[in-house]
Order: structure tokens, then sequence, then C-alpha cells
């Protein structure tokens, strides 16, 4: 099989020759630019700096002979504008605090406050207030919240859709150049063309300049219970734009993309969830069901939803909302055991993760933890197809090389 016939029989939930791996499609599967840079010395791999997409994780790029070498079977296709108004052309480089490095786009500004910390700029104009801090000695960048004083007589649900807008012709063009060279490397393609719908990571509107509407995350939180009428005008306005961004993307990309990301909303925490289940089906399910209606009634894509944390209850939801896919599946979390997730919601949903504890084990365990654990998970969710392999979220800085290694020893 070649990857993608190999990703599309696991999509189907048939039994593939073997299991499909992710790492690198999208910005919840992928790996610090450290673990990037030191597993291409450890293959031996030429030499060279490792290019950041997503600066606020600071996740770093898969070159395909890397990818090639780990046997990976997922590509990506991004939008030209990353997070934090970042431009990904004009590398340039960039010194990590532990001396490593690494390439930025052109236009990530920082500044460095009083503390040592490192702080990035909107856009990178560096006359605007910085919206992301790097701790002295960090290795990625927390969001700073910038919430303006908020008028409930004038509160705009418009206001916190700012950052959202219409693909331009520009943005096609480039858009379906890149979905054609992803197509080309033989592997599945992932495609965004936005998300929202309260996910955490776009609240803070680190793009911004001086962003306007509800920005601070608790703040946020509340709002669902207490401004329920002005989340649902977020929502919709976020739902408008995102399907005539699929009308768009479609006509150009309907054959070139095999998933869709089309949400990363987080709803559950270690023990729980953020919400109740009657919430989520007032509150969500109608801007989900719609947005998986048309891609399903239009498109041949699989939808994929991430949200961590335990949210065995909130799965029969995720389906009713038409989702295809579920990711990072937080096996560490109550109610997430992978024997329970695959028996009973396995024939309809695809596990797109799971494949090992990025909390402890990856990080903390020994090369044999790593590969127990890497193998009984593999065993249970690859049955009858239905599971790409992915850790449970972003591999972080620092995790032992010789644990990664032999999480892809496992694999093979």
């Amino acid at each position: 099989m070649t990857s993608r016939e190999r990703v599309l029989a696991a999509l189907n939930h048939t039994q593939p020759d073997r299991i499909p791996v992710d790492f690198g499609a999208t910005s919840v599967t992928g790996m610090h630019v450290s673990v990037v840079a030191a597993l291409r010395h450890r293959l031996g791999l030429e030499h060279r700096p490792v290019k950041i997409w997503e600066p606020g994780q600071m996740l770093g790029w898969l070159d395909d002979d890397l990818k090639d070498a780990l046997g990976i079977d997922v590509e990506a296709i991004f939008p030209r504008k990353a997070n934090y108004g970042l431009i990904l052309d004009n590398w340039k480089p960039f010194r990590m605090y532990d001396g490593l490095e690494v390439l930025v786009p052109g236009n990530f500004n920082v500044t460095i406050d009083s503390n040592g910390d490192t702080l990035l700029h909107p856009h990178g104009d560096l006359t605007a207030p910085p919206s992301g801090r790097m701790p002295n000695g960090g290795y990625f960048f927390d969001a700073i919240i910038r919430q303006a004083p908020i008028n409930e007589d004038t509160l705009d649900p418009t206001d916190n859709v700012e950052e959202y807008g219409l693909l331009s012709q520009g943005d096609l063009s480039y858009l379906a150049q890149s979905a054609q060279r992803a197509r080309a490397t033989g592997r599945a393609v992932v495609g965004k063309f936005g998300s929202g719908f309260g996910d955490i990571a776009t609240i803070p509107g680190v793009g911004l300049k001086h962003p306007k509407g509800i920005r601070d995350v608790a703040e946020w939180y509340m709002s669902i219970r207490s401004r329920p009428d002005y989340v649902h005008g977020v929502f919709q306005h976020q739902l408008d734009f995102l399907l005539e961004n699929l009308r768009r993307a479609a006509a150009h990309l309907r054959g070139e993309i095999d998933v869709l990301y089309v949400c990363g909303t987080d709803f559950g925490t270690q023990k729980s969830t953020f919400c109740s289940g009657e919430t989520f089906r007032q509150l969500w399910l109608p801007y989900y069901r719609q947005a998986n209606d048309w891609v399903h009634a239009n498109t041949q894509w699989k939808t994929f939803k991430h949200s961590c944390g335990a949210v065995e209850k909130f799965i029969p939801l995720f389906l009713e909302a038409g989702f295809d896919i579920l990711n990072p599946v937080q096996i560490s979390a109550a109610g997430m055991d992978p024997a329970h997730l695959k028996s009973t919601y396995g024939d309809r949903l695809v596990f797109w993760g799971g494949g090992v504890d990025t909390q402890k084990v990856l990080a903390f365990g020994t090369p044999e933890d790593v590969r127990t654990q890497v193998q009984r998970h593999c065993q249970i969710f690859s049955k009858e197809g239905g599971f790409i392999f992915c850790t449970v979220h972003n591999i972080q800085a620092q995790t032992p090389i010789e644990n990664v290694m032999a999480m892809f020893e496992a694999l093979s």
C-alpha cells in the first residue's frame, strides 16, 4: 500500500498493511523543534536548522527525508499565515535559550524584557504590545492576555471574530500549490481552513495588535453560562466564515485533501469535562453539525475533531455532530481506557492518537516502558482499522530522544 492508501483504509475501518503514522500534519500531532533536531541528528540526516511552522508551541517542520526515515504517512497543507500573524516565508535564524539554532518566519520579531523573557509581537510589529511570552529558559510561548475593559452594553460578537475572514484568490492559489505538493508525496493530506468555536488557543487573539471582545480565557469560560447569546453570535459568525471558505477551498482542492481539521476546542480535563453534555448540545452541536454536514455532502473528506481530556461521555455527541475522527485520545484521562473506547466506538470513530502517553510515559518513562505501551495500544486500537498512530498531543521539549526512538522502533 502507498501511504495514502494505508491512511484511507484505516479511515474507512478496514485493515491496512500496517498502522498508519502521523507526525507533523496538524498543530496537535507535532513535535517540538528540539525533538525534530534531535531525531535528524540521531538518524544521521543532513545537518540543517529546523523551521518553526507553529510559533506558539515552537513546533518543528519535518522535512521529507525525516518523514521517509520515520515512515510518516500523512502530509499537511497550511495557510501561509501562521498564528501570531506570522508569514511562513523569508526564514531567518533564531537561537533558543538552550543554544539550539532554528529558523523562524521573517516577521517573527521579539523583544527581551527585564526578566530575560522573550516577547513575541503580533505580525512582527514591535510597536504593538506583545502577545506571546517565552519565559527565560523556556521552550515555547504562552499567550499574553490583553483583555480590554468589557462594556456589556456595547459588547458585539463580531469583536471576537476580527481575526477570521474569507480566503482570497491569493490564499486559494497558495493552498492549491501546497496541496499539489502534498499530494505528490504519496501521503494522505490534512487541510485546515479556519477553526474557532471556543478553541482556547484562539480566544486571546495573539495575531491581533489590539484585540477586542472577550479575550480573557477565564472570562470566556464564564461567558458560556453568563453570556450564551453572545457566544452563539460568535459561533454563528465563525460558522458563516467557515462554510464560505469550505465552498471556496473545495472548488480548488476537492480531490487533493483527505481529512479536514474542523475544530480544536477542548472539552475535557484530566478527570472531568468543562461543561455538561446538555450545554454542548445547545451551544456547540448545531454549528458542528452544519459544518460536518456540508463537508460530507460536498466532499469525500473525513472530519477531524480535537479535544483533550476525559471526553468519553462526549463521544456520542461528537458522533451525533458528524465527526469521523477523534484526537488526541488522551488515554491517561478518566474514562479513556483504550479497550473500552475501541470496543464501544471503534466501528464508528477513527482514533487519531493515543499511541503513547506524553505526560508521563514518553517524557519520564524508560524506553522499555514506551515500547510496552506503544505495542499494547497499537494492538487494541488497530483491530479492523480505525486507527492512526500518533502520541497523545505534541511531543514536548526535553523528551528523551531514546524514548522517541523506542516509540518508532516499537512500530516497526
